[in-house]
């Protein structure tokens, strides 16, 4: 049974969906929430800190919050894998590996993940989805020193991510991501179920361990319909940079 606090985050957020605070209202206070579904101010904290982090409310601290979007988000204010940010969405995340094989390394992997070109390395497709539905294609290049690691994970492993730290203590410390728009070809429109030329999302990352060392680099294309990223900055704290396209 799903703890008090995430049983009051989801009657939220399904009040949110329905309207019944739309968009640019502002949710009851805390001390109301807190006697309408009889627990402590503590526990309403953690339901509405659930929805802060999903994109769907404002984080101000001291008032009554802002409802921001009427559907989940994904926010780089923390580092999740795909499994992990749709296990915190209350979704099934799948993952199918389409294709794996080792290729040299190209000057773009080699500049990505700090070694010398040439060197073979895994590179994987993997279409992932959300409770059955394909939203996401992954083209992910690991480095050389955790590619057969990688080599010999069940080909439906929903979460690497996790798989990995399981069976290796590995961690995925930081990221790198660039975020733009592109056009789906014919193979990400099939595995996708889309129509070509559809416009994708795209996230290309790269992610180290602590050290700083690169784990994997990956091309990542959502269905624009499926996920979207929020980024909260300030004049004190921008974690956003824009650049031209390239």
């Amino acid at each position: 049974m799903a703890a008090r606090h995430e049983q009051i985050a989801a009657e939220l957020r399904r009040a949110i969906r329905r309207e019944e605070y739309p968009v640019g209202s502002r949710l009851p206070a805390e001390t109301e929430l807190a006697a309408q579904y009889g627990v402590s101010r503590g526990t309403v904290r953690q339901a509405v800190a659930a929805l802060t982090a999903e994109g769907l409310i404002g984080s101000r601290q001291g008032a009554r919050r802002v409802v921001l979007a009427d559907h989940r988000s994904q926010s780089f204010g923390e580092l999740r894998s795909f499994a992990q940010w749709a296990e915190a969405m209350g979704r099934t995340a799948t993952g199918h590996v389409v294709s794996q094989e080792y290729r040299p390394a190209t000057a773009e992997d080699a500049a990505r993940l700090h070694l010398d070109q040439g060197v073979p390395l895994l590179n994987v497709l993997r279409v992932r989805g959300l409770d059955g539905e394909p939203v996401l294609i992954e083209r992910t290049v690991y480095a050389d020193w955790i590619s057969p690691t990688v080599a010999a994970l069940p080909p439906d492993c929903a979460s690497v991510t996790q798989r990995l730290n399981e069976e290796t203590g590995l961690v995925f410390a930081h990221g790198e991501h660039v975020i733009d728009a592109v056009a789906a070809g014919a193979r990400d429109a099939d595995l996708l179920a889309l129509r070509r030329t559809s416009p994708l999302l795209r996230v290309r990352r790269v992610t180290t361990t602590h050290d700083g060392r690169p784990v994997e680099w990956s091309d990542d294309r959502y269905r624009p319909d499926a996920v979207s990223f929020t980024v909260h900055n300030s004049i004190a704290n921008n974690a956003l940079v824009r650049t031209t396209a390239g």
